[in-house]
């Protein structure tokens, strides 16, 4: 399983109102979840700035004790190129691109609230959303 930062955000927060069905998906999936490189600085930074440092440990401690996987995606930035410029109307960046191209790599679904654009490039049926809206 692919995560974007709304499923890392939402996931980290029990009292986002979509944590439980997230949480749902999340658990529901055997692995291993990956943890783009392209969204590791938004993801950290959002998840300090709204849900303090105690969770930006646990998040972090998640990544070092491999329950999270950060996938480099070095080979990716053909495929993220191609996707922001096939998607520039959404527009579609280059952080979601990078999860697109990690989830078609791995095969694995993406886990993310972030229907506008992912369910968009979805529809190539390259990648699957594990949650729909």
């Amino acid at each position: 399983m692919t995560l974007d930062t709304s499923a890392v955000l939402t996931l980290a927060n029990r009292r986002d109102p979509d944590h439980a069905r997230v949480r749902e998906a999340f658990e529901g999936d055997s692995g291993p979840y990956l943890i783009p490189a392209g969204i590791l600085a938004e993801a950290t930074y959002l998840v300090q700035a709204r849900l303090g440092h105690e969770v930006l440990d646990g998040f972090l401690a998640s990544l070092e004790t491999g329950d999270l996987t950060l996938d480099c995606g070095e080979r990716d930035w053909g495929r993220v190129r191609e996707l922001v410029r096939r998607y520039r109307d959404l527009p579609l960046s280059a952080t979601d691109a990078s999860v697109v191209a990690c989830a078609e790599r791995s095969k694995s679904p993406i886990l993310t609230l972030d229907f506008r654009d992912f369910r968009v490039v979805a529809g190539e049926g390259r990648v699957a959303l594990c949650l729909d809206s």
